[in-house]
């Protein structure tokens, strides 16, 4: 008999840059959608501490402000450490609650210098952190506050609610790293994003269809004035234009049929039951990692070793 999966993507706004208060948002959100019945529960990228629409942090081409280093510094400052007192809260929920969660969160590694890194934190039912993914690519702007990730992370996890993995925002947009993942059996795809574009449905569409796989994508809904005074005043004239993020959070069949969403214009929880009878059912006329992979015509190697800068013998 079919095992049916509750899921839940949940939209919300962080407290902007506040990491102990966004925190507590996301430990009391992933209760209600627990409460609700949810055994799967994705967060947006970047929700802990934010996603810093609209901000330059002083830079342009050639220059750097002082302010804008300093906007920097608070923006660290905010930063979640892995491990650290925000996965362990977030684990204790998880395992209070016997679920898993995915969060996105801004990484800091303090001993590696000042990179930051746009990750998501993966948890398991036992309050264990399961792996991290960090952005392989940041788009546009975010190439100037945010490193690069590497394939060690580019992951699938057996779970007792099926085969999990996912890439953030515009990674989704990488064949090669899409392919990664359906290589590994990936059931339930998790696309936590910023894209409030209309675009973006399509894009999640495509990718259920071509993987054959439930999507479960997340994105932030931001009102207007949520950055708080000391940031605003730092980002001067460059007080963020474009703060605001109206969601578009949607989960997807295996056929591409949205079955919850798209959700606009407020803070709000996508529910779903996943029968994974149906990403195999779907697979009988598209494998793209199998019958329809043409591996004589086509090769994919991806490198998952770990890359650090230096290695100590």
């Amino acid at each position: 008999m079919s095992q049916l999966i509750p899921v839940a993507v949940v939209q919300a706004a962080p407290v902007y840059f506040n990491r102990e208060a966004t925190t507590a948002k996301a430990v009391d959100l992933i209760r209600a959608a627990a409460g609700r019945g949810a055994r799967l529960i994705l967060l947006p990228e970047a929700f802990i501490p934010a996603y810093p629409r609209g901000l330059s942090f002083g830079m342009v081409v050639g220059s750097r402000s002082r302010d804008g280093r300093e906007l920097w510094r608070r923006y660290w400052d905010a930063a979640v450490e892995v491990p650290g007192p925000t996965t362990q809260a977030i684990g204790k929920a998880c395992r209070e609650l016997g679920v898993h969660a995915a969060v996105g969160v801004v990484e800091r590694v303090p001993a590696a210098g000042g990179t930051l890194y746009c990750a998501l934190v993966y948890f398991g039912p036992d309050g264990e952190v399961l792996a991290v993914h960090r952005k392989l690519k940041p788009t546009g702007s975010e190439r100037l506050i945010w490193g690069e990730g590497d394939g060690s992370s580019l992951r699938v996890f057996p779970t007792p609610v099926g085969r999990i993995g996912g890439l953030i925002c515009w990674e989704n947009y990488m064949p090669a790293a899409r392919m990664a993942l359906y290589a590994q059996g990936v059931q339930i795809y998790l696309a936590p994003t910023a894209d409030p574009r209309d675009t973006w449905t399509a894009t999640l569409r495509h990718i259920a269809c071509e993987g054959r796989c439930f999507v479960m994508g997340c994105n932030q809904y931001s009102p207007a004035g949520a950055y708080p005074a000391d940031v605003l005043h730092l980002a001067g004239a460059d007080e963020p234009r474009h703060g605001e993020c109206r969601g578009g959070s949607v989960i997807v069949s295996p056929l591409g049929e949205i079955i919850a969403g798209p959700l606009f214009d407020r803070e709000g929880e996508l529910r779903a039951d996943l029968d994974l009878d149906d990403v195999t059912q779907a697979r009988v006329d598209f494998d793209v990692s199998g019958h329809y992979a043409r591996p004589d015509v086509f090769q994919l190697t991806v490198n998952t070793a770990p890359k650090p800068p230096v290695r100590f013998q």
